[in-house]
């Protein structure tokens, strides 16, 4: 059976994204060959040009697409742990401890920030931001946490966890940094509560 344009056009979308996950992940933004990537996958730069613009295009899809599977494994982390605050703070600390896969250091801490500019504007991070701020908001209405800005408070939560993964990936012993990492986040936040932990 024929596969339609659109058809097409989606498969040689994932087969683009896939080949730059790979290369992005082995070489970095700056070494990886869009030549060599198109190559490999059977396609021109014609068709990363008519889907992604540029080789920042696609650095952007990739990254989109691993930030959201990020948030999506912090998401079921969090549903592990409960709900509401023990959620909310499961969801941070897997947040920031997958700054120790090669492939999330690589692309969405060092070079992402780099190439794309700030995170904060990245639109899988303003979804992140909102689900934040709504949970946020929950625990606000049943007294769990102080009445503050939730906005101020989701971008706070948010920033420390995010600078706290960029600090794992660019640190040379990252599997030392990490519990340094996450105890603060947990403390910081802890900040937020109405009544100190038990």
């Amino acid at each position: 059976m024929k596969r339609t344009r659109s058809e097409s056009m989606a498969e040689n979308r994932r087969k683009l994204i896939a080949a730059a996950r790979k290369a992005f992940a082995e070489k970095g933004y700056a070494d990886a060959s869009m030549d060599v990537l198109t190559a490999e996958v059977g396609l021109t730069r014609g068709a990363l040009y008519h889907n992604f613009g540029d080789k920042r295009g696609l650095f952007a899809a990739v990254v989109d697409e691993i930030d959201t599977e990020m948030a999506e494994r912090a998401k079921a982390r969090g549903a592990a742990a409960g709900a509401g605050w023990d959620a909310l703070l499961a969801e941070g600390a897997a947040y920031i401890e997958m700054a120790l896969d090669p492939e999330v250091q690589r692309i969405v801490l060092l070079d992402g920030p780099a190439v794309l500019g700030d995170p904060s504007l990245w639109p899988s991070q303003n979804s992140c931001l909102q689900v934040t701020r709504e949970a946020i908001q929950g625990l606000m209405g049943e007294g769990v946490l102080k009445p503050v800005d939730a906005e101020a408070a989701a971008r706070l939560i948010s920033g420390a966890a995010l600078n706290a993964a960029m600090w794992i990936a660019a640190s040379a012993e990252p599997e030392r940094v990490l519990p340094k990492a996450q105890e603060a986040f947990r403390v910081l936040v802890e900040g937020l509560l109405a009544k100190a932990p038990a």
